[in-house]
C-alpha cells in the first residue's frame, strides 16, 4: 500500500486527515502529516521529514500531499522526491485525498494521475 504524508502550514493537514476520517468512518492507515509553522526553519525540519517519511513508507513509496506550491511545505517536500518512489503534489485538498486514500492500491503512476484528476474535479462553482 502506498504511504501518504501530508507537509502544509499549520494544522491543515490534520484538519484534512480528520475529515477523511469522517468521511470514511476510520482513520486511514500508514498516513502522517507534518505542520510548518512560520517559526519553523525548514533546515531543522527537513531531518523530522525523512524520519516520518520513513515510518510513511512501508516499501510500496509515498505520496506526498502539500499545499501551496513554492511555500515552505512544497519546499520540503521537493527535497524528499524520489522519482517512481516518493511523488509529490500540491495544491491538495479533501477531494484529493480522499481519491489518493481510494486509489492506494495502485501503482504509485496512477495515483499520482487519479490525485490531481480527483483534486482538480472537486472544484466546482456551485450555482
Amino acid at each position: 500500500m502506498i504511504g501518504i504524508f501530508l507537509i502544509t502550514h499549520g494544522t491543515l493537514g490534520e484538519a484534512l486527515i480528520q475529515c477523511a476520517c469522517h468521511v470514511l468512518n476510520k482513520r486511514p492507515v500508514q498516513i502522517m502529516q507534518l505542520g510548518v509553522s512560520a517559526q519553523d526553519d525548514p533546515l531543522d525540519l527537513l531531518p523530522v521529514a525523512r524520519e516520518m517519511l520513513d515510518w510513511t513508507d512501508t516499501g510500496d513509496g509515498v505520496v506526498i500531499l502539500t499545499d501551496i506550491y513554492g511555500a515552505t511545505p512544497s519546499n520540503i517536500a521537493t527535497k524528499l522526491l524520489q522519482a517512481g518512489r516518493v511523488e509529490g503534489i500540491a495544491g491538495v485538498n479533501l477531494p484529493m485525498l480522499l481519491r489518493v486514500l481510494t486509489y492506494r492500491e495502485k501503482d504509485i503512476t496512477t495515483l499520482v494521475q487519479r490525485a490531481v484528476s480527483g483534486g482538480c474535479d472537486g472544484v466546482i462553482h456551485i450555482k
